[in-house]
């Protein structure tokens, strides 16, 4: 174990202890190239495959033409906000598998200690995957997301903690009923990503469904997003309502996750987790 796990047991918030898990987690992925290509494999696929089309596109549609790069940025943000689902819930399932969790809170951690450091891990994660395919647009598709400037900094980080506290809602219900739902892992951001509005305006959706999917701070990402990208204006009203829900966001999904781990500590389930 890390020893800064072994940290002042009495105090109720360690930075050091939330660092220690965080390091952890970067010394599993550091020590394992398969896990590092990996990451930046899927974002350069899914750039190559959608640049391609853009292309495409731009070849045929006065409006693409106009909006060049727009659905590169969709795919790149699209990919911040997947791989900080999937950065919480893998680092929580490797746990899981390799039934750790009694050892770790044998040690003075605590468990909003634990979430944190997830969203610590999470967000490395994301620059590691997705800033390479980024790298790549710009010799193979004249595109560079990167001139966004301030708007890509608020874009980021509204999907990254808005995929972030998905992943922690999730891992809490992975907690409360096991690794039988290890499969929301993948499925529950896939879920919000047609009202997200990642290809298309929200407008596109019925009339009935445009109010719920703005009740995503992604929705109001991506449509941030295209207004950057189509007129060149950073839309202070998106980002607002983008910050303000995931604060909500945020407080359901850190609050699932100790709920679900409170339920199974008193359960006495910690120890029987794992394959």
């Amino acid at each position: 174990m890390i020893p800064l796990l072994a940290g002042p047991p009495g105090r109720l918030f360690s930075p050091a202890r939330i660092v220690a898990m965080a390091l952890r987690y970067f010394y599993l992925l550091r020590g394992s190239w398969p896990r590092i290509v990996e990451l930046g494999y899927w974002p350069t696929m899914q750039m190559l495959i959608w640049g391609f089309m853009s292309q495409f596109l731009a070849d045929h549609s006065e409006w693409f033409m106009r909006a060049g790069g727009i659905l590169i940025g969709a795919v790149l943000l699209w990919d911040i906000m997947f791989r900080s689902n999937i950065g919480v819930t893998i680092s929580f399932l490797e746990e899981m598998w390799s039934r750790n969790l009694g050892q770790l809170f044998a040690s003075p951690l605590r468990p909003y200690e634990w979430a944190v450091s997830l969203l610590v891990i999470s967000g490395i994660r994301t620059v590691i995957g997705v800033v390479p395919a980024a790298l790549l647009a710009i010799p193979l598709y004249h595109y560079s997301i990167f001139d966004m400037g301030f708007a890509l900094i608020a874009f980021f980080v509204n999907l990254l903690i808005f995929g972030s506290a998905v992943g922690l809602a999730v891992s809490g219900l992975i907690l409360r009923f096991g690794l039988g739902a290890e499969s929301l892992a993948w499925a529950a951001i896939f879920a919000v990503a047609p009202l997200s509005g990642i290809y298309y305006p929200i407008a596109t959706l019925p009339d009935w469904l445009q109010p719920v999917a703005l009740a995503l701070p992604s929705a109001h990402v991506f449509e941030g997003m295209r207004a950057a990208a189509i007129d060149g204006v950073f839309l202070l009203d998106r980002f607002a309502w983008s910050v303000g829900l995931n604060v909500v966001f945020l407080a359901v999904g850190i609050g699932a996750f100790l709920f679900a781990f409170s339920l199974a500590r008193r359960r006495g389930q910690l120890m029987q987790m794992g394959e």
